[in-house]
């Protein structure tokens, strides 16, 4: 492989929001004209959480799938394909698990922050595995570069500890991939929580009409010691500043000396954040109703990006069954 690979993805539990774009859709859409890039939907890491919804998963495959063609993903450029239909990465994370200790994986940072937000005392089998399962991931197709946002970076670090053991046990088959972070590691949800979250309902979906959009930033919280308009505000703390930088940038320091001279009000900032967030927006709605019409042509773009990441996925699990010895009968010829 010549030109480095990106792996990148989203588990299958809802629609993509402001925070997914800034994070890494954004990213992802450049990347794709520069490296060959890899777009996962993970919808068997979302069984990890979602188990007893299968039917929820199935919908929201295909809406995800709606998100990245509507932010600008390329299927002509980028491989969109479907986890759980590349059997190799089931083998790969078994292979795996076999040396990857339940200490480490039970001090993760990553899960221990996720088990807690969910009010996890005892975690499932593929819920603590999940570190293990990205590793499959990301080395079945040798992916080199991992577009993450920075609470993401522990998962990473794991693959990298997990490549490095294999190679050193047995051969050098995989590669070692790093972490690319975001100019945006972590948006600030609307509700002033330290991330937009899908499950937390504090976030702004990709989808989003310009009444919802108005809607969700009239409830977005501010500066709690503005009290009225004049008062002197502190923008560094306010969730609406924080759109302004990310999807406005160049007049985000108007908007911030403003704030502390309380020359402007927080119904004025929401305004004017809306309409930055409304012109990105917008080409997104218009690209999104495109395929959203065309579902079997959705269909066939998602079945030609699995089909080739699984022929990667094969060429992989040969070199990985040689390396381990696994390769009984490499030399049979069925008569």
């Amino acid at each position: 492989m010549n030109q480095e690979r990106v792996l990148t993805g989203d588990r299958v539990t809802g629609k993509l929001h402001l925070g997914h774009y800034a994070g890494t859709l954004k990213n992802r859409v450049e990347l794709q004209h520069r490296y060959d890039t890899f777009i996962m939907l993970a919808d068997v890491q979302a069984l990890t959480t979602h188990f007893h919804q299968p039917g929820l998963i199935r919908t929201h495959l295909r809406e995800i799938a709606l998100d990245y063609l509507a932010a600008g993903i390329d299927p002509e450029r980028a491989t969109i394909f479907v986890q759980s239909m590349i059997p190799e990465i089931a083998e790969l994370t078994q292979f795996y698990s076999m040396f990857v200790t339940v200490n480490s994986l039970r001090h993760n940072p990553t899960i221990k922050s996720e088990a807690q937000s969910r009010g996890e005392d005892e975690m499932y089998y593929g819920f603590l595995g999940y570190p293990v399962s990205q590793a499959a991931d990301i080395t079945f197709c040798k992916a080199t570069i991992i577009p993450v946002g920075e609470d993401q970076l522990p998962l990473i670090e794991l693959t990298r500890k997990v490549v490095r053991r294999f190679n050193e046990l047995y051969r050098p088959v995989l590669t070692l991939p790093r972490a690319l972070v975001g100019d945006t590691p972590r948006l600030v949800g609307t509700d002033g929580s330290a991330k937009m979250s899908k499950s937390l309902g504090n976030a702004i979906h990709l989808d989003s009409s310009r009444e919802e959009l108005e809607l969700k930033m009239r409830k977005a919280v501010t500066d709690p010691s503005r009290v009225r308009k004049g008062d002197p505000g502190h923008p560094d703390i306010c969730p609406v500043y924080a759109y302004h930088r990310c999807f406005r940038p160049e007049g985000a320091e108007e908007i911030g000396e403003e704030c502390r001279k309380g020359a402007i009000g927080c119904a004025e900032c929401k305004r004017r954040a809306v309409e930055a967030i409304a012109e990105l927006l917008e080409p997104m709605v218009e690209r999104r109703a495109y395929y959203a019409a065309r579902p079997r042509e959705v269909d066939d773009l998602l079945m030609s990006g699995t089909s080739r990441a699984r022929a990667i996925g094969r060429e992989t699990m040969q070199e990985v069954r040689e390396a381990m010895g696994l390769d009984y009968f490499a030399g049979f010829t069925r008569v």
